[in-house]
């Protein structure tokens, strides 16, 4: 008899984690949702348990399972060629952000800590009574983006597509779909992206392209799946790319460890 995963999820309902839900116990996976952060005791020692939910949520509860988790690191997008990023793009301290007295846009690099967004002036980020000087951020030159798109690839081949913004605005229409004219657009630029050998990836990532106006396609960033919004993409596909991008400790390869970022917070048991 094979055993099937587990799936994890945070104690928060979503539309996106009752999506992946459904398509779990569809594949005949066990499904819990854990009612706080804390992990009850049975759930310890199975042999494959599969997380999605909120980058915190899934770091702490990852070290309780011995499950170690796949992604992009934080240097990822200021390493891709520039012919995929056509932008500037650098990973640099909340510190030395704050020096900034010309409009960048500015991101956490780990989880959302601060909202992303275009600063005037880099003394408009949170100060450092609230947020530490070495918290990493990426800042990017200023673009507009026409349309965005998301990608959940598996081992280098894209697996399923969705638009998410368009002129700023949600691409999802009242009646709940997800739709635009160059998704297969973006499902072929993501995949020469992907098949590019100088691109290093996670056998398992989400990868946003879009297109930038009087520019073209490009990337937008890197993600990891197992903490991804899932807009209109299929949640049958998605589960496949969270699967492999969450492993038993004991399970990882040699080849994966590169894809494991480390996260303070995890290591505190925040």
């Amino acid at each position: 008899m094979v055993n099937l995963p587990t799936l994890i999820l945070p104690p928060r309902f979503t539309p996106d984690s009752i999506a992946i839900a459904r398509a779990a116990q569809t594949a005949g996976w066990a499904v819990e949702r854990l009612s706080s952060w804390r992990v009850p005791e049975w759930l310890k020692g199975q042999e494959e348990i599969v997380l999605y939910g909120e980058p915190l949520f899934a770091a702490v509860v990852a070290q309780e399972l011995d499950v170690t988790l796949l992604e992009p690191p934080f240097d990822w997008l200021p390493r891709l060629l520039p012919d995929y990023r056509r932008r500037h793009v650098r990973l640099c301290t909340l510190h030395e952000a704050r020096q900034l007295r010309e409009p960048m846009f500015v991101k956490p690099a780990d989880d959302k800590c601060f909202l992303a967004g275009v600063f005037n002036d880099g003394a408009r980020l949170p100060n450092e009574d609230v947020l530490p000087a070495a918290l990493p951020v990426l800042i990017a030159e200023p673009v507009r983006w026409e349309v965005e798109f998301r990608c959940f690839l598996l081992e280098r081949q894209v697996l399923t597509v969705s638009p998410y913004f368009r002129d700023g605005a949600l691409v999802q229409s009242n009646e709940g779909d997800w739709q635009d004219a160059r998704t297969i657009e973006a499902s072929t630029f993501a995949q020469k992206v992907a098949s590019d050998p100088a691109v290093e990836l996670p056998p398992a990532v989400v990868v946003d392209v879009g297109i930038i106006e009087n520019r073209g396609w490009a990337v937008i960033e890197a993600n990891a799946a197992w903490g991804s919004g899932i807009y209109g993409c299929d949640p049958v596909a998605v589960l496949r790319v969270v699967r492999r991008a969450c492993l038993h400790a004991d399970k990882v390869s040699p080849a994966d460890r590169k894809w494991i970022v480390q996260r303070v917070a995890a290591e505190q048991g925040i």
